[in-house]
C-alpha cells in the first residue's frame, strides 16, 4: 500500500474490540515512531506502554479526574470513560523539555508529533485503530499523569494514544481539497 493510500485510510478509531494487541505489533508501532524526523537527531520522545494492571490504575485515575471535572454529569463521565475502558492498549508519549532552550523544546514537540503520526500510519497498515487524545481522559495537561508514569520534570506529555482492533470500519471523513488550502507566491 502506498503512503498516500495509508494517509487516506487513517482515521481516529474510538470503538475497538477488547482483543489484546500483540507484542510484535507494539514493537512495530514504536519502531515506526523512532524513525520520525527530529532536529539534530535528539530523538526527544519516550513511550509509556500501559496495559493490564497499569491500565486499571490509569482507569481509576481518569475516573477521579472526570468526576472532579464534571461532578453533576455522571452520564458524561461514563461516556468519556468508554474509550479508555474498551481499549486494550494505551501509550502515553512524552517529549524532552530543554529548560534553557524553549525553541529546541518546541522542535522536540514537533518531532514527537511526527513520531505519533508515524505510529498512526503503521497502526493503519497493521489493521489497528488508534485515536490520539491531547485533552480529557488523555490527562495530557494534568499533573497526575506525570506522577502516574513517573516522568521526570524535563518531559512534556504530548498525547495519549488509545490503540486496538477496530470494532467496525470507519467511514471516510470529509476533507477540504488541498487546492483550497494553498497559495502560490
Amino acid at each position: 500500500m502506498s503512503v498516500l493510500q495509508l494517509l487516506k485510510q487513517r482515521r481516529a478509531i474510538r470503538n475497538v474490540k477488547p482483543a489484546e494487541v500483540e507484542d510484535e505489533k507494539i514493537d512495530a508501532l514504536l519502531e515506526a515512531a523512532t524513525l520520525a524526523p527530529n532536529d539534530r537527531l535528539r530523538e526527544p520522545w519516550h513511550f509509556y506502554v500501559i496495559r493490564g494492571e497499569a491500565k486499571r490504575r490509569y482507569e481509576a485515575l481518569a475516573l477521579a479526574y472526570l468526576e472532579e471535572r464534571f461532578p453533576t454529569k455522571p452520564h458524561l463521565v461514563q461516556e468519556s470513560l468508554k474509550v479508555l475502558t474498551a481499549t486494550p492498549l494505551v501509550i502515553v508519549v512524552t517529549s524532552d523539555v530543554i529548560p534553557s532552550d524553549s525553541a529546541s523544546s518546541k522542535d522536540n514537540e514537533y518531532a514527537t508529533a511526527c513520531a505519533i503520526h508515524s505510529m498512526w500510519l503503521t497502526a493503519t497498515e497493521l489493521g489497528l485503530g488508534m485515536v490520539w487524545r491531547t485533552r480529557g481522559i488523555g490527562l495530557v495537561h494534568d499533573e497526575r499523569m506525570h506522577l502516574f508514569i513517573g516522568s521526570p520534570e524535563n518531559k512534556r506529555v504530548v498525547g495519549t494514544l488509545f490503540i486496538g482492533y477496530p470494532a467496525e470500519e470507519a467511514p471516510p471523513t470529509a476533507r477540504t481539497p488541498h487546492r483550497d488550502k494553498m497559495t502560490f507566491l
